[in-house]
């Protein structure tokens, strides 16, 4: 898949704004891996940070009731999705870098019978990007037809750039310690060179439920050691 077409606002390596996912909504991406009494519930979701906490018990409460899961999931579930959102906020207010960055996304996920593998290009400095629009033209590209695909290549989008914001925030920080002292990195992204991106294609493809059951039994043995 081409690069992430993506405008550039500003030209300035160092310009500093407040922290937040470089895309058009600030959300936070959640992920779930809770077991109890060898009963496992796994899911990953986006959340929106403005939203009042009494919103987090309602959801455990109704994950747990329409997925008829233990009501001791309830509590584990939402302290979950409660220290993820707490550490996203200790972020708000914080100086992160923009500018010109343009960053290697790296796609290499499993959706029930469709396999993945895909990199590209995205542009930190464009604050209206949409990972989910991304995801829609990418299925509608390749002929993806599960419904799940989409959501989950926008969740893995969101999560990656989540990290670099985190990373951006700290070479902030580094720079700011060290401005009356030598120089600290500042620029700490990885990037490979243009033409090493633009020849690579995505790969999706089709596994039969044997493959499936073989993965998810990997899967399953890797999670308990």
């Amino acid at each position: 898949m081409k690069p992430h077409a993506a405008a550039s606002t500003s030209s300035n390596r160092n310009t500093t704004v407040k922290f937040r996912i470089p895309t058009s909504d600030n959300l936070v991406p959640i992920r779930l891996d809770i077991e109890i009494d060898g009963q496992r519930f796994r899911d990953a979701f986006t959340w929106n940070p403005s939203d009042p906490d009494s919103e987090v018990v309602i959801f455990a409460k109704r994950t747990v009731k329409d997925l008829k899961l233990p009501p001791a999931f309830i509590t584990q579930i939402a302290q979950s999705i409660q220290s993820q959102l707490t550490e996203f906020r200790s972020l708000e207010g914080q100086d992160m870098y923009t500018g010109e960055k343009i960053v290697p996304i790296k796609l290499d996920l499993r959706v029930n019978h469709t396999l993945i593998k895909d990199q590209f290009l995205w542009d930190l400095n464009n604050f209206e990007s949409s990972p989910e629009v991304f995801a829609r033209t990418f299925c509608t590209d390749l002929g993806v037809e599960d419904p799940e695909v989409g959501p989950a290549i926008a969740f893995a989008i969101r999560e990656q750039l989540y990290e670099i914001a985190i990373q951006s925030v700290a070479s902030a920080r580094e720079t700011r310690i060290n401005k009356k002292g030598r120089r600290g990195a500042a620029e700490q992204f990885p990037a490979r060179k243009r033409r090493e991106w633009d020849v690579y294609e995505p790969i999706v493809d089709l596994l039969s439920s044997e493959e499936v059951d073989a993965l998810e039994a990997r899967e399953e043995r890797n999670a308990r050691t």
